[in-house]
């Protein structure tokens, strides 16, 4: 007899019943796969944000980690006192309807400092070839500077911006793509009364129907 009574051969006939179960079918609901994609919900919100270059709203936040508006909501708020309690050079804000990240204000002089720098520092030979397609292909989006030089052009772009050398102007009606522009700082760096002075280029570009057909099968969007 074993403890309170209880007869060996018994326990012995419900341990063999435990051992039986399939391994398979204790946890299943533990087991599920990870659709997050990241160590953790504030990696995933900070990865987005940093991808963005407009605000991101919580929808689509949300949409993109697979979790709820109002988890993500709260862990956004999370996040932005955590970086204003570090004193972090960046701080996460909620603008125009979304969440982006900002440079902090008790940083603007040294932003301020390292853009005039680059104001004054010679344009790259990657910054005036996308200058040059947007100069001769006005307005035109930033995925098909991208498509006519062959690489991303992003970074560039933003130089171009930073420096007054190009603007937005609208949108493209078929993708919704910002439209870039030349400017007046543009004109007046090249010593240019008008856009009609641009030196003629037909002999160095493609055949521009050609290129028409080109940009119009990759369906480029930003």
């Amino acid at each position: 007899m074993s403890e309170a009574g209880e007869p060996v051969n018994e326990r012995q006939d419900e341990a063999a019943e435990i051992e039986e179960i399939p391994s398979g079918e204790i946890g299943d609901e533990i087991d599920e796969p990870d659709e997050l994609g990241a160590p953790s919900l504030a990696a995933a919100l900070e990865a987005l944000l940093l991808l963005a270059d407009e605000p991101m709203s919580v929808m689509e936040l949300a949409a993109a980690v697979h979790d709820r508006v109002d988890t993500v909501e709260m862990e956004l708020h999370r996040l932005a006192e955590e970086y204003t309690e570090q004193v972090r050079g960046f701080d996460l804000r909620e603008v125009a309807g979304g969440w982006r990240f900002y440079t902090r204000a008790e940083c603007s002089p040294v932003v301020e400092r390292f853009v005039l720098d680059g104001q004054q520092a010679r344009l790259t030979q990657a910054s005036l070839e996308t200058l040059a397609v947007i100069a001769y292909r006005q307005p035109i989006t930033r995925g098909r500077v991208s498509a006519v030089r062959g690489v991303n052009v992003d970074g560039v772009v933003r130089t171009l911006l930073t420096r007054g050398l190009i603007q937005e102007a609208g949108s493209d009606g078929e993708s919704g793509a910002h439209l870039y522009v030349t400017t007046s700082h543009f004109l007046e760096r090249m010593g240019l009364s008008s856009l009609d002075e641009l030196p003629p280029l037909a002999e160095h570009l493609p055949d521009m129907s050609e290129l028409e057909d080109v940009l119009g099968s990759l369906d480029v969007t930003e």
